[in-house]
């Protein structure tokens, strides 16, 4: 039986609003995945509203709907990729323990694996951003500043504990952060020899013989 207006709880309304922007958030991405797509073969520029609409099979005024037009769908196709790095990366870290190169190398294990599930969106990101007007631009810039946090903390709690080398946190962990990048950027030369795995092996071994102390290599360097 369909409740009347004024038998609806206030649980009801809170349900079919989580449903509403469950909805919502599945159609954003959706629209922003196939945005991804089209941009990846044409470039931003020669894309159209109607080949966005068409690899989506929806409707461009839907899209209309969720964007104000091939701007915004380019920023947001970028924000989201960096989005996922902020957000996932400190809960990532953070289960496994203080140690901070431990939690270095988790937090570069699960840089790389968001750069794998997104590839497409980072290769658009590094082809692409410089199109985006001056406030897209510096947004950008300060996500990426925010996503390097947890692992250059990693890295600086590494040197204050003795066990990483004095090196320059920010510019260690924009090398490793680029590094990562490359398993997109060059997935054609590397994938058909490595699986993500082994890219990230070989990178964490050869980063991290340079970063720690070397009475402590051992000790990490066995883990990997």
């Amino acid at each position: 039986m369909v409740k009347s207006s004024s038998t609806r709880t206030a649980a009801d309304v809170d349900v079919e609003e989580a449903v509403r922007a469950l909805r919502a958030s599945s159609r954003r991405r959706q629209l922003l995945d196939a945005a991804v797509a089209v941009m990846g073969r044409t470039g931003f520029h020669q894309m159209s509203m109607q080949a966005l609409a068409d690899e989506a099979q929806v409707s461009v005024g839907l899209f209309y709907k969720y964007f104000g037009g091939k701007e915004e769908i380019l920023y947001a196709a970028i924000v989201d990729i960096l989005e996922a790095f902020r957000d996932q990366l400190q809960p990532a870290m953070d289960l496994v323990g203080d140690d901070p190169v431990v939690r270095l190398i988790a937090g570069f294990r699960e840089y790389a694996r968001i750069v794998d599930e997104n590839r497409d969106a980072v290769v658009l990101t590094y082809r692409e951003s410089r199109t985006l007007d001056a406030t897209g631009r510096e947004r950008i810039k300060e996500l990426e500043v925010e996503t390097s946090k947890p692992m250059r903390q990693a890295i600086s709690d590494g040197i204050e504990a003795g066990v990483l080398r004095d090196v320059d946190a920010d510019l260690v962990v924009f090398d490793l952060m680029m590094i990562a990048h490359g398993w997109a950027l060059k997935h054609w030369h590397f994938a058909p020899g490595s699986d993500l795995d082994g890219y990230v092996d070989a990178q964490l071994r050869f980063a991290l013989t340079a970063l720690i102390v070397p009475e402590r290599q051992a000790e990490y360097l066995d883990r990997l």
